[in-house]
């Protein structure tokens, strides 16, 4: 199994940010109880996409500038095909 050693520092902030998408998801979670209106939710709904977007993207770059570049340093090629089914998913 592979592992990517994290900081201590980098695991806090990806943590924070996590519980604030929870948090997000929870609010609309409760919105939906309460029967708000639905431009409401979906405007909640729509920041919760952009900030896993933008989570998925930290963790993206720092897999690249970390992960891929020893792997491919360590001439394993493979690893472009991984990236490769990355970006893909990427962009759907």
């Amino acid at each position: 199994m592979k592992k990517t050693v994290r900081t201590a520092d980098e695991k806090k902030k990806l943590i924070n940010r996590l519980n604030r998408i929870s948090g997000q998801i929870d609010g609309v979670k409760k919105m939906i109880e309460d029967d708000r209106y639905c431009d409401d939710i979906l405007t909640q709904l729509s920041a919760i996409e952009k900030a896993v977007k933008s989570l998925s993207s930290v963790i993206l770059e720092r897999h690249m500038y970390s992960c891929i570049t020893r792997e491919v340093k360590d001439s394993n090629l493979e690893v472009v095909d991984e990236m490769m089914t990355l970006f893909r998913r990427f962009q759907s």
